[in-house]
């Protein structure tokens, strides 16, 4: 997946509905209290600023597409859990 511009990942993270200190935290990028008292995240600001050379790289970006259900041709499926079978002893082999 290519390297998204601060425009695509602004336009992505607005798709999914998410402010910049949610689409943040989705990542596990850091959060700090901002002047007004509410949540931010200076790393995400400078991801989808025009002017800063920061970008996000690429299966990052993927793996946001994934999580927010955006991805052009991948979804996450939920794994189906299997009841242990007990009728096997464990010492069989």
């Amino acid at each position: 997946m290519p390297i998204p511009s601060g425009e695509q990942l602004k336009a992505a993270r607005l798709a999914a509905g998410l402010n910049q200190a949610q689409a943040a935290e989705l990542m596990g990028y850091s959060l700090q209290t901002g002047s007004r008292g509410g949540l931010q995240s200076r790393t995400w600001q400078a991801l989808e600023s025009t002017t800063d050379e920061r970008n996000m790289q690429g299966p990052v970006f993927a793996m946001f597409l994934l999580l927010t259900g955006q991805h052009p041709t991948l979804q996450l499926v939920p794994r189906e859990t299997e009841a242990p079978d007990t009728s096997k002893s464990p010492d069989a082999v």
